[in-house]
């Protein structure tokens, strides 16, 4: 095309193609618009047509390839062909109505022929049906009463082997209830034996467990109330003997007592009798007792040392004890010492 604007186009489509590429791009262009026409006519429109043909792809095909900037001046189907010789075929239609023609007129022909054969043929296989089917049911009836024989004969047989069977169980019945019988005999004497073996168990565990158990038990029960009975029994001799203890001791207390009752009043008497004598020995009993008390604190003291001056004093102090002695015997005591001759004999020097 001329037109500047489809001139740009071509431009842009195939500038730097050679011409073979060119051919090609518009062959694939108009092919692909052939097939899509093909499609939409029958092989004899296409044969007889090939004008209406060539028209309808330059219509289709025009305006793709006018968008690429080639203008379609002219378009002619040159042939039209296939590789089956379908095309080729179809010139050939007359001769082949004509052969058909004949064709049909042998296949009636054959046809009639055919039917008659099969006519007879039936005819035939009728009759030789109905022959076999006399043979058959005669066959069928031969049957029959063969399986009636068979049928009677089985039954008297498994009626026989039934008896049979019937009587083998009975047998068996029989000896199974004598095994039984002879199973309850051994039972029974089983659980007797079992029941004495029980018995004899119960025995023995009476003789080695329970009568030893009973005996043990029994000796255990009397030593505990021969204990029981020892402990009584030794309470209660404690109790007496505490008792008796307590009226001894109390005896004594009482004996004690009424001896010193005694003693003090026969002292008493002795002393009424006595006056300053009974006194004077009273005193001394107990001048030791005194002298213990008052020198115990000394037995704790390991060494005493008095020391004086050129003028010893140890003769004098002495002495003083000495004077004080009756002085205090007499606060303790209240008896006056110095009124008795040999104290104040003893002492008269410093009195």
């Amino acid at each position: 095309m001329t037109e500047k604007e489809l001139l740009a186009v071509a431009c842009e489509q195939f500038l730097g193609k050679s011409v073979q590429d060119i051919k090609n791009v518009v062959l694939q262009t108009l092919e692909g618009h052939l097939r899509s026409i093909l499609g939409t006519l029958t092989v004899e429109q296409i044969y007889q047509d090939r004008d209406q043909f060539a028209k309808l792809v330059r219509e289709v095909a025009a305006p793709d390839v006018g968008r690429m900037g080639i203008e379609i001046l002219s378009f002619t189907i040159k042939d039209v062909y296939d590789k089956v010789d379908y095309l080729s075929s179809l010139g050939k239609t007359q001769t082949a109505v004509v052969q058909r023609d004949a064709d049909i007129g042998v296949a009636e022909a054959e046809r009639d022929a055919g039917i008659r054969e099969a006519e007879c043929k039936k005819e035939m296989l009728d009759v030789k049906f109905m022959a076999d089917t006399k043979i058959a049911d005669s066959k069928r009836a031969f049957e029959l009463q063969k399986s009636a024989f068979s049928e009677e004969v089985n039954i008297k047989t498994a009626e026989a082997q039934l008896a049979y069977e019937l009587q083998g169980a009975r047998e068996q019945q029989k000896i199974r209830q004598e095994e039984i019988e002879i199973e309850v005999v051994q039972r029974k004497k089983q659980i007797a034996v079992e029941a004495q073996e029980i018995l004899r168990t119960d025995k023995e565990l009476i003789a080695t467990v329970r009568c030893p158990a009973e005996a043990e038990a029994h000796r255990i029960q009397q030593i505990a109330e021969g204990e029981k009975v020892k402990q009584v029994l030794l309470a209660q001799a404690e109790a007496e003997k505490i008792r008796r203890i307590g009226e001894a001791e109390a005896a004594v207390i009482e004996a004690m007592g009424k001896a010193e009752a005694e003693r003090m009043k026969l002292r008493a008497e002795a002393y009424q009798k006595y006056g300053d004598a009974a006194k004077m020995a009273l005193v001394l009993e107990a001048l030791p007792q005194i002298a213990a008390k008052i020198s115990a604190p000394l037995t704790k003291v390991d060494e005493i040392v008095v020391l004086s001056g050129d003028n010893s004093k140890v003769t004098s102090e002495v002495n003083r004890l000495l004077a004080e002695l009756p002085a205090s015997v007499h606060a303790l005591t209240g008896v006056d010492l110095s009124k008795i001759p040999l104290i104040k004999k003893a002492t008269g020097a410093q009195v």
